[in-house]
């Protein structure tokens, strides 16, 4: 009977231990984010044009609106899929601004420390379109998917921003059903009035809006096609999600948002985590600044070669539990 309590007093001992590790791990991870975050938005990439290799002045979230519309695309070893999903967008924005004299628009690819040729093909882009409309911005090193995307959007100049996958799963031209919404919100809450469509799409910039591009429509038959560790990795994480950030988006991991200038001014100067989670840190910051959030449905198709795989569990659980002790601890500030 003793040697029995002794055996419960260490396992008590040690799950105290552990669980002491893991918040002190928690803390030691979230000031380190904290101000290595504050850190990195104050170094600001440079831009080079390859066919002068001159540096090209960079833009800043918090500077006006020079296009109206930025796609930022987020890129780690793509150098196979990213040339079909570049050369179907380019074509998408160059014959709208054709029809369109009024639209602007640029491309953002951002090399999260790819070690094959991914750097070399956006390049090729660059020099192929002009730096005026597709730019590159080089991270060094792998940081994450969340990480390249918040630097993108730091970086942009448009009035909408148009987050999207390197694979090219979802058809580019669905972005008007994310656009005409977000114009839609705006004039339902009267933030801009009858004005010209020049002048209503100037200011659309300064509603904070964001869009979430939906594959939820689609989830029936992607139970039944996906790999089965995919869908436990889906289901649980729903799961999770709902208890980290609440309800209110179906498909918070659909890499096809859309935000307005001024939503993406508070969402990315704020988030911090880089990886997996960033999406639902989105939704959180949405909830916090009261910025609305439509979901509608894309058009979406899986493409081979994707990144997450069984390992990515531990890894989102962690993102959601420091995105749960940061912000309910008041260690992650967020600033407006």
């Amino acid at each position: 009977m003793g040697f029995i309590l002794v055996l419960l007093e260490s396992l008590s001992i040690v799950a105290s231990v552990l669980v002491f590790g893991l918040l002190a791990a928690i803390v030691f991870a979230s000031f380190r984010r904290k101000y290595s975050h504050m850190c990195h938005v104050e170094a600001p990439p440079v831009f080079e044009d390859p066919n002068s290799l001159n540096p090209v002045p960079c833009p800043h979230i918090l500077d006006p609106a020079e296009k109206y519309i930025s796609l930022i695309i987020p890129a780690y070893n793509e150098e196979h899929r990213l040339p079909g999903a570049l050369d179907e967008t380019l074509i998408y924005l160059q014959e709208r601004a054709a029809k369109d004299k009024s639209f602007s628009y640029e491309v953002v690819i951002v090399d999260d420390g790819s070690a094959d040729g991914t750097k070399r093909v956006a390049f090729d882009f660059v020099k192929r379109y002009t730096v005026e409309n597709v730019r590159v911005v080089l991270l060094g090193r792998n940081h994450g998917k969340g990480e390249a995307i918040r630097k993108g959007m730091l970086h942009s100049r448009g009035e909408l921003l148009l987050m999207l996958d390197a694979d090219g799963a979802t058809k580019v031209s669905d972005l008007e059903k994310l656009e005409n919404q977000i114009h839609a919100v705006a004039a339902k809450e009267q933030k801009y009035g009858d004005s010209s469509a020049g002048d209503a799409t100037s200011r659309i910039a300064d509603v904070p809006i964001a869009a979430f591009g939906s594959r939820a429509h689609l989830e029936e038959k992607a139970l039944a096609s996906r790999k089965w560790y995919r869908n436990f990795l889906m289901k649980g994480f729903h799961l999770i999600v709902l208890l980290a950030a609440g309800p209110g988006i179906r498909d918070t991991q659909c890499g096809f948002k859309m935000f307005t200038r001024a939503a993406a001014r508070k969402l990315f100067t704020n988030i911090r985590l880089k990886r997996w989670c960033f999406d639902v840190e989105l939704v959180y910051l949405c909830k916090y600044f009261d910025i609305p959030m439509i979901e509608t449905s894309v058009t979406w198709s899986e493409i081979p070669g994707s990144k997450v795989n069984l390992l990515s569990i531990p890894n989102m659980l962690w993102e959601l539990a420091l995105m749960s002790v940061g912000y309910r601890t008041g260690m992650w500030e967020i600033h407006s």
